[in-house]
């Protein structure tokens, strides 16, 4: 595990911070091997039952690709002959993670940063943070977050964002669609840790195999989507908790979940 990633714990969630302050906490290959190591070992843990991604300080979630120019002048390169970047890898195993991804957006989040916060299932931001993707104003696009911008924000706002390289702020009726919590930066953790108290007592194989779900039903027909779904569900009922919850809800108790 990488010194430039913090692991701790909040209760039942598993606290992911990017430690690189200096750098505010920019993306290099280090840093996303040791998300994806945190992210396997949460899914392998059976208490973790959400997991925080965060940054260190007060002044960036993270503010993209670690990028420093080469020899010739360019800021980005990739092995041809293996072409599998760092930052693909780490986006992908976002997607697959089973566990609900919690962004704990402290500080702005820019270029790649606003990518993983558009990759996380639910953010929590200071109103005060910055949000966008600043690419085009040095002759790049913001390429390999685009699937996710795509899923979260309307086409005509993203289209503005990445052709104008202009940023939004996390309070504002422009991030509604990418913020579920926009409050002063004083009220960060408490928001957050209301939000994980409503996920943390929920059903965890609800939750693992709905995200699992999710995940295919995104990429599919809707006819197909229809299909999986129906064996999804049927399946879903057969679990542990799902009969707990049932006869939690006929005896009129608080259901004890076993993620089973």
């Amino acid at each position: 595990m990488s010194d430039e990633v913090i692991i701790s714990r909040r209760d039942a969630a598993l606290v992911v911070t990017i430690h690189r302050e200096a750098r505010r906490n920019a993306l290099n290959e280090a840093v996303a091997e040791a998300i994806v190591a945190a992210l396997d070992a949460a899914e392998a843990d059976p208490e973790v039952r959400a997991v925080v991604l965060t940054g260190a300080g007060d002044k960036a979630f993270c503010a993209g690709g670690d990028l420093k120019p080469n020899a010739d002048g360019t800021p980005f390169t990739i092995e041809v002959a293996d072409p599998r970047h760092y930052v693909a890898r780490l986006l992908r195993r976002m997607d697959a993670c089973r566990l609900p991804l919690v962004a704990r957006v402290n500080g702005h989040a820019l270029g790649g940063g606003f990518g993983l916060a558009c990759a996380c299932d639910l953010v929590v931001a200071r109103e005060d943070a910055l949000l966008g993707v600043t690419e085009v104003k040095v002759g790049l696009f913001p390429m390999m977050i685009l699937p996710y911008l795509l899923r979260v924000l309307p086409y005509r706002r993203l289209m503005e964002l990445c052709l104008t390289g202009e940023t939004i702020t996390a309070g504002s009726k422009d991030a509604e669609a990418v913020v579920n919590y926009a409050v002063p930066a004083s009220d960060l953790d408490a928001r957050t840790d209301w939000l994980l108290a409503r996920l943390v007592d929920k059903s965890p194989t609800g939750i693992r195999l709905g995200k699992q779900s999710l995940s295919k039903i995104r990429e599919m027909s809707t006819d197909a989507a229809l299909e999986y779904a129906q064996f999804m569900l049927a399946n879903m009922a057969r679990t542990e908790d799902a009969r707990e919850g049932f006869a939690a809800f006929a005896g009129k108790r608080p259901p004890q979940w076993t993620g089973r």
